[in-house]
């Protein structure tokens, strides 16, 4: 069997096959991905902060993290939920800039050398958040990214506060259990 890759379909033909032996219809091609926008968004027990959505194409750098998400939008945001009781936690973003401007602007700031290692299993919008979020998202066909920036939007309005109370308490836990497996896996053990 001979195949063709086109983005990521295959189509499979008898061996020595050509392309402009195969149906056109076999050759259509259709989108394998579904649409998608980068999001970030912080949350805790006293609350959520709104979507925030990174335009496509920037590229998410030291100095975008901070001067744009932090500095412009998320500790704003946080700062409006919780006041100045937080602790900020991001352990992908240890630019030293970076780590400078979190600990002049966060009230509790753990330094880099305490954070635990970069892990979606260590992170609750990762492990829980998201994946509810897109259940609810995803429930229909989406159209294009307005649709689904609309969808984000009305789904996160009514997004339940116990699930994010579920995460974060649960982010204790997970930590835990990722110290007894040194590191390595350990959903298996939760």
């Amino acid at each position: 069997m001979w195949k063709i890759p086109i983005q990521n379909d295959r189509v499979y033909a008898p061996l020595g096959s050509q392309k402009r032996q195969v149906s056109a219809e076999l050759l259509r091609t259709r989108s394998t991905f579904s649409k998608s926008v980068m999001v970030s968004v912080a949350l805790s027990l006293l609350g959520t902060t709104e979507l925030m959505f990174i335009e496509p194409g920037v590229k998410i750098n030291g100095a975008y993290y901070r001067d744009v998400l932090l500095g412009q939008h998320l500790l704003l945001a946080i700062r409006s939920i919780a006041g100045d009781f937080f602790t900020y936690n991001a352990p992908t973003h240890r630019a030293g800039d970076t780590v400078e401007f979190l600990s002049r602007n966060t009230p509790d700031f753990i330094s880099p050398l305490t954070w635990p290692p970069n892990s979606s299993d260590l992170n609750p919008v990762d492990y829980e958040v998201w994946g509810v979020l897109q259940q609810r998202v995803y429930h229909s066909r989406i159209r294009d990214i307005d649709q689904l920036k609309q969808r984000l939007i009305e789904e996160w309005r009514c997004f339940d506060q116990n699930i994010t109370d579920r995460a974060v308490r649960q982010w204790h836990v997970r930590l835990c259990a990722r110290v007894l497996a040194n590191g390595g896996h350990f959903e298996h053990k939760l």
